[in-house]
């Protein structure tokens, strides 16, 4: 609760107040027009590093290679490109480190230190279906399972469902 209260009232209110006295010193016309500059700067360096992330997805995926950083390079773009387009210096500023790749490195680290914690202390659960990617194993979605090696897990059964009788089910 105290996160929400923080994010939607006290930051707007600090921006506010930031917007107000920046009007003071240089003036309503100027600070509005550095309100416009960094929303359209902004936006330009977002869709730039966008359409680089995009290009990396497409990469990785042609390899064999599960996106997941480029993935959460582009999450945090989506961000920072909110951030840009919202008025004000705090979120500005914010949007801006979000779109040099170092800092982005950080964020990463940190959501990834995060995840880990919260899925240590079962605050959090990981269920994966379908093909996964094992260390050792060869192109996307490679798995022993895929390869029909289930590591000594037993025989694999694939099971055709039977028809329903039900003929509510199977409409969407």
């Amino acid at each position: 609760m105290g996160q929400l209260l923080l994010l939607f009232i006290v930051l707007p209110a600090v921006e506010l107040m930031l917007l107000i006295e920046i009007g003071k010193r240089i003036g309503t016309l100027e600070t509005l027009a550095v309100i416009v500059i960094t929303g359209v700067v902004g936006a330009a360096m977002a869709r730039s590093q966008g359409l680089r992330v995009i290009s990396q997805i497409r990469e990785e995926t042609q390899t064999g290679s599960m996106p997941t950083g480029s993935l959460v390079d582009g999450l945090i773009i989506l961000i920072a490109s909110a951030l840009l387009v919202t008025p004000g210096v705090l979120t500005d500023l914010f949007g801006f480190l979000c779109l040099v790749p170092g800092f982005r490195n950080l964020v990463k680290r940190e959501l990834t230190r995060r995840f880990m914690k919260a899925v240590e202390e079962n605050r959090v659960h990981v269920h994966v279906e379908g093909d996964v990617r094992f260390p050792g194993a060869t192109g996307f979605g490679a798995s022993p399972f895929a390869r029909g090696d289930p590591g000594g897990a037993g025989p694999l059964l694939d099971v055709e469902p039977e028809p329903s009788d039900d003929p509510s089910e199977g409409r969407s």
